[in-house]
């Protein structure tokens, strides 16, 4: 079928603004606005299946990084200390943090103060730099960076792992025609066994999709409140957002 569709990815735009936009025909979003946005009105096309160690197919945790030299051994002796995230409703930086401070303490009155940078790779320079002491980072991201950028993660180290979640889902705008749906997942999924765009899956670690709702993310509101989960630095410098 015929589908009107732009010849290249948006990026004069925040994302924000990209997923409220009735005429979305295709992005990936992370899961928990999903949930936990009323406001946001998409539909979930397909789950994305990436080559990372550890996760089942369809899911994947972030990596909680704090500098080499910090002596804390444990997630419990980051309280009341400063921690960075990319933005108060990302999943793999900020809800998966939460669910995982929350097996040991009150997640909301855990950390002393917050910075939100925007983006995952903004998190880790702020942990490398001394202005923050810890960042939950989705460990996709954290696997493209320490393939392509390895020097970004010099001086870092993982003190532990949150929980699993489903990956960032490939969405449309929630009035997208179900025939236009169809399309799309039938148009992923030859995209990921095209031979010839074997080069562009292994660099963005892709391997497959599944098909894909909305219930598949439901869980990710069982993780954390219906609210920001962390109260921002009024000092702090927000950037643009990569938010996942």
């Amino acid at each position: 079928m015929g589908i009107a569709a732009p010849d290249s990815l948006d990026r004069t735009r925040s994302v924000e603004a990209i997923w409220r936009d009735p005429n979305l025909l295709l992005a990936q979003c992370c899961g928990y606005p999903l949930v936990a946005d009323p406001d946001l009105a998409l539909r979930v096309i397909a789950m994305p299946i990436y080559a990372l160690p550890d996760c089942p197919p369809g899911r994947h945790y972030s990596r909680i990084l704090v500098r080499d030299d910090d002596p804390a051994t444990t997630l419990a002796a980051f309280a009341g200390r400063r921690v960075a995230i990319n933005a108060p409703l990302s999943n793999t930086g900020a809800n998966l943090l939460r669910a995982a401070v929350a097996n040991i303490a009150a997640p909301d009155d855990f950390f002393g103060s917050t910075i939100v940078t925007g983006s995952h790779r903004a998190s880790i320079d702020a942990v490398a730099s001394g202005r923050a002491d810890i960042a939950a980072i989705d460990a996709v991201t954290a696997a493209v960076i320490a393939r392509d950028d390895p020097a970004a993660l010099h001086g870092l180290r993982d003190l532990a792992r949150t929980p699993r979640a489903p990956n960032l889902p490939f969405v449309t705008a929630r009035t997208t025609p179900p025939a236009v749906v169809g399309a799309l997942r039938e148009a992923l999924h030859a995209a990921m066994h095209d031979p010839a765009l074997a080069p562009a899956r292994a660099a963005l670690l892709l391997t497959d999709i599944v098909p894909a709702s909305i219930h598949r993310y439901r869980m990710l509101g069982r993780l954390g409140h219906q609210t920001p989960p962390f109260a921002a630095d009024p000092a702090a410098t927000k950037i643009a957002a990569d938010v996942g």
